[in-house]
């Protein structure tokens, strides 16, 4: 392994470009895995891998959290959250801080401990929040379903799911951001396979590889991100051919259409996006915990101070941000990169900050 591992190192660095390379990997567990292997201490510096949007917890708005916030205080509801969201901060309080006051807020393992709970609590309003990308939307798409067949009639999803290739457009088309090449999420693409992508690489020029996450999966595809780019051939390569065909998963991804469509949704720090977010369609509506739980929010806003937009668009590193590691900690988290367990930040935090030489 570690003869593998220092092939794919001198293979990137004698075939680096001579310009430099800006390389994202857009999914959270990449940036994980990157910064726990010391994998861009290992790499030349001119080949920089920056993080992308692909943490789900982390590109929730503050908008959408103040709303989950506004709906436990104004409803006698039950809220079942996935643990990372509990602790993100909105614009005045978290999900951890109602429940410290009183609110029924619920970790859960499995969206199906939230059906579960509206089954055997038939007067009780059970909100589940449906976060992540194309990973997970195939598991409340299928919770969704079982709920309608069984006519539940107490049971809601506050509803953040969004879509990962139109993002990636998105931040194409953004001036200020400087992306060379993309290192593609390895679960997103179990579901939709490579062709979604194939766009990137025609139209804009730019290699994708979908990797795997142990290091030498992440060298391997960053030595074809290197090759594509050398060639000026780009296209869509799949490192991660154990776990991801061309196709995806057929089966799953035709759950996703079955009960949401593609809709305009709001990123944390990017603004909202046209359709890159999942909503509901009118045969589910009455599910939309949002729509059957309305709330006044008169004005969103983000933590004084933060980056995290910034680092979810890869236009800064967690370090470049005054508030990383001094104000803002796992401990303390101010902004959602700090609390995720796949936010750039605290994995900058964890490990990293040494190489780095920053102090807490």
């Amino acid at each position: 392994m570690h003869r593998k591992i220092e092939e794919l190192r001198d293979s990137i660095a004698k075939n680096k470009p001579g310009k430099g390379i800006n390389i994202m990997e857009v999914c959270g567990t990449h940036t994980m895995s990157i910064s726990r292997s010391g994998l861009r201490q290992l790499l030349p510096e001119d080949v920089n891998l920056i993080s992308g949007p692909g943490c789900p917890v982390c590109v929730t708005s503050s908008h959408d959290i103040d709303h989950m916030i506004g709906i436990i205080r104004e409803y006698p509801v039950t809220l079942f959250t996935f643990g990372d969201m509990i602790r993100v901060p909105g614009t005045v309080s978290s999900l951890l801080d109602e429940r410290s006051q009183g609110k029924d807020v619920r970790v859960c393992y499995s969206p199906m401990d939230a059906l579960d709970h509206a089954r055997k609590n038939p007067k009780k309003e059970v909100v589940f929040v449906a976060i992540g990308f194309e990973t997970t939307s195939p598991l409340t798409a299928v919770l969704l379903k079982r709920a309608k067949e069984e006519d539940i009639k107490n049971f809601y999803i506050f509803n953040t799911h969004k879509l990962v290739p139109p993002a990636l457009e998105m931040l194409m088309l953004d001036e200020e951001i400087k992306v060379d090449a993309f290192l593609c999420p390895g679960h997103v693409s179990a579901i939709i396979g490579s062709k979604p992508y194939e766009f990137i690489a025609k139209r804009y020029r730019t290699p994708c590889v979908i990797s795997g996450f142990e290091p030498v999966d992440i060298l391997q595809s960053l030595n074809m991100i290197i090759n594509q780019y050398n060639a000026g051939k780009p296209e869509v390569q799949i490192q991660y051919d154990r776990v991801v065909k061309p196709d995806g998963n057929p089966a799953a991804a035709a759950a996703i259409y079955e009960v949401f469509e593609p809709v305009d949704s709001d990123w944390r720090g990017i603004g909202t996006l046209p359709l890159t977010g999942l909503g509901l369609k009118n045969t589910y509506s009455r599910f939309n915990a949002a729509r059957m739980f309305p709330v006044d929010i008169t004005q969103s806003e983000e933590p004084k101070g933060c980056k995290c937009g910034e680092v979810l668009k890869g236009i800064l590193k967690p370090f470049d941000c005054r508030l990383f590691a001094a104000t803002c900690t796992p401990e303390r988290p101010i902004g959602p990169c700090m609390v995720s367990s796949e936010g750039s930040c605290a994995a900058y935090y964890k490990y990293e900050r040494q190489a780095y030489k920053i102090d807490q």
